[in-house]
């Protein structure tokens, strides 16, 4: 099984986790899908989205699945007047990982991780382990 650079980061903070592999459909890279190949509610499968704030500049944002990003609210959050998604063609530079793999651990570079409160509704959650097809099950 791989180990992700997200997976390693975790060990090396004895912080217990589970890799879940599941296939990956190139055509249907949603958090939907990743929830019904995995066996999970997709509310419980959290995405990570690359944004930028015009006063904090890069900022990784998880959120439920089945949630659409509110850039108004992230921005009042972060304290930014606005706050726009990242161009995809910018994603893998600034982070390391490609769309539908971005996991907010181990990015390229430390960047802010914002995470919506619906997390602590969950016992375990899922997000990317920072490649298509493996999720980190915390």
């Amino acid at each position: 099984m791989l180990k992700t650079n997200a997976a390693r980061i975790l060990d090396g903070l004895h912080i217990d986790y589970t890799i879940r592999e599941y296939e990956v459909d190139e055509n249907d890279l949603s958090a939907e899908n990743v929830a019904g190949k995995v066996g999970m509610p997709t509310a419980q499968v959290f995405k990570t989205l690359v944004v930028k704030g015009d006063k904090t500049g890069i900022m990784l944002v998880c959120i439920p699945g089945d949630a659409e990003l509110d850039l108004k609210a992230i921005a009042a959050f972060s304290s930014n007047k606005k706050v726009e998604m990242v161009p995809l063609k910018e994603v893998q530079p600034l982070t390391g990982y490609i769309r539908g793999g971005v996991s907010p651990i181990g990015t390229k570079k430390r960047y802010p991780v914002y995470v919506d409160d619906s997390v602590s509704n969950w016992p375990v959650i899922s997000l990317s382990a920072g490649a298509r097809g493996f999720q980190l099950l915390l």
